[in-house]
């Protein structure tokens, strides 16, 4: 087994220092996309030498999944969420079960539900319907499943918005938040962790680029993402209330192509946390 660089090992005990001994600053694997196009073996070494640990991912990227999780093992990594798809959580919740417990992971993620134009009732009804019925059956096997948000659906509805109408019909199945996607579809990010406390189970750290208005799209240029701390979201104050909370997870994700530049800047802001 590869052994983690001694600055590394600092660096992951100054995050737990932080965040408490059972909360983890992992990475969104999609966040290294075009890296793993290239060099799947490279990728991971680079993680690990960051001093992450714990991955969001779910795929080989081309390999076996025998010799990548040979890889995994090497690097001291571990997935503990996979991501799937609405329709293979409509259609066959089997498969992500499986794909779950291959990686040994804990979480079943999903970013997406699929709607025409804009996010209207009938698409959460019908997800609502979806994540209960499969989050029953990913119960059963001893996972959690979690929806990821990515702002439509915090579209007004009656006195509140789409998401409390999902938030309160969540019976089998919880939430991840994206603070990024939480803000960019109009909610504030505290406030709807302090109104769901028990809803969260995961999240994503994604700062934005200052000037970003927002809307119900769930697109946004990708170089509006910026290095924790230097945009417009409080990540300090949500990490801290993560933690008090319990979440066990915290996903950099950082979709831009400064990537390999700006997490290490993200997670020397983490670090640095704790001085504040």
């Amino acid at each position: 087994m590869k052994s983690i660089p001694y600055y590394a090992l600092l660096l992951c005990m100054a995050l737990s220092s932080t965040l408490g001994f059972s909360q983890e600053v992992g990475i969104q694997l999609y966040s290294l996309r075009e890296q793993f196009k290239s060099d799947v073996e490279g990728t991971l070494e680079m993680i690990s030498e960051w001093g992450i640990t714990s991955l969001e991912g779910g795929d080989t990227y081309g390999l076996p999944l025998e010799e990548f999780q040979a890889l995994l093992e090497q690097n001291d990594l571990s997935v503990v969420s996979v991501g799937t798809s609405f329709e293979e959580l409509r259609d066959d919740p089997a498969a992500a079960i499986k794909r779950a417990k291959d990686f040994d992971a804990e979480y079943i993620m999903c970013p997406w539900i699929p709607h025409k134009n804009k996010f209207q009732m009938g698409d959460a009804k019908i997800a609502v319907e979806v994540f209960n019925r499969a989050g029953k059956q990913i119960e059963d096997a001893g996972l959690t499943l979690v929806y990821h948000p990515h702002g439509y659906e915090f579209a007004k509805h009656g006195s509140g918005t789409l998401f409390d109408y999902m938030a309160e019909q969540a019976t089998n199945f919880d939430f991840e938040m994206d603070v990024y996607w939480v803000k960019h579809g109009g909610a504030d990010p505290m406030t709807l962790l302090n109104t769901y406390p028990e809803k969260f189970k995961l999240m994503h750290l994604k700062d934005m680029k200052a000037g970003v208005k927002g809307n119900h799209s769930g697109h946004e240029d990708v170089e509006t993402n910026v290095a924790l701390g230097t945009g417009t979201i409080d990540i300090a104050a949500l990490v801290r209330r993560a933690g008090e909370l319990g979440i066990p997870y915290l996903f950099i994700e950082d979709e831009s192509s400064r990537v390999v530049q700006q997490v290490p800047k993200s997670l020397e802001y983490i670090k640095q946390l704790r001085r504040m």
